[in-house]
């Protein structure tokens, strides 16, 4: 295979691209949002809180939770349930109304896309200590779930878990604007992103189980493998 890589690692960087990609922008979306209702001067103080907020946060987060899942099957038993409650979030999320995600589309574009006026109009008027807030508190359980998701699509492979963390931080410092503004155009990526995160998510549970059990449960394509031949690598 190319780069020296197999199919599994070439699986897993695809899988922690797509997952970057949809919980960068959703986690913009948020941001935008939650900014859309203050004055243009705010609006742009906002979503550069919240961005370089979300871009810290992850990469905190990416210190401790790789070292927790690799601790044992109890963690990633809580890691697979704590992104079951993602998918959730996240199908609720893609439900909203597309005048709330063109509203927050706007705000992070600070533009008036419409052509009706004004950027992000017709949201609720807030102040910035309001928005921040939300903002904040938004980007602590998203940074949290892109992390717990991206280190549990590559757990077996360090090269797509480096990767992975450094194309999340990267998208939000950099892109999310950008990204954000191409999951509202392809909505089909958010959803294929949803249906990857939902895998990560039963192949995390069934690997837990199976190491509490002591290695018991049967094989699943593409769930769980054959073990490891001793003295084979």
């Amino acid at each position: 295979m190319p780069f020296g890589l197999d199919a599994s690692a070439f699986a897993a960087f695809f899988q922690v691209i797509m997952i970057d990609l949809v919980l960068a922008g959703d986690n913009a979306v948020v941001i935008g949002l939650a900014a859309a209702g203050l004055p243009a001067d705010l609006r742009r103080k906002a979503i550069l809180i919240g961005i370089i907020a979300a871009t810290i946060l992850r990469i905190c987060f990416a210190l401790i939770t790789t070292q927790l899942l690799a601790l044992g099957g109890g963690l990633l038993i809580a890691g697979g349930l704590l992104l079951l409650w993602v998918c959730w979030k996240m199908y609720r999320e893609l439900s909203v109304s597309h005048a709330d995600e063109h509203e927050a589309t706007e705000a992070l574009a600070d533009a008036d896309l419409n052509a009706d006026g004004s950027v992000a109009g017709k949201s609720k008027k807030k102040s910035l200590k309001s928005a921040v807030w939300q903002i904040i508190i938004a980007d602590v359980s998203m940074s949290l779930d892109n992390v717990l998701a991206v280190a549990g699509a590559a757990q077996h492979h360090e090269l797509a878990l480096i990767f992975g963390l450094g194309l999340s931080v990267l998208l939000m410092g950099v892109a999310a604007t950008l990204v954000a503004g191409l999951l509202h155009k392809y909505r089909w990526i958010a959803w294929l992103g949803l249906v990857i995160i939902l895998y990560v998510a039963v192949k995390m549970l069934y690997e837990g189980a199976d190491q509490l059990l002591g290695h018991t449960l049967p094989m699943i394509p593409l769930i769980k493998g054959a073990p490891p031949v001793p003295g084979v690598h």
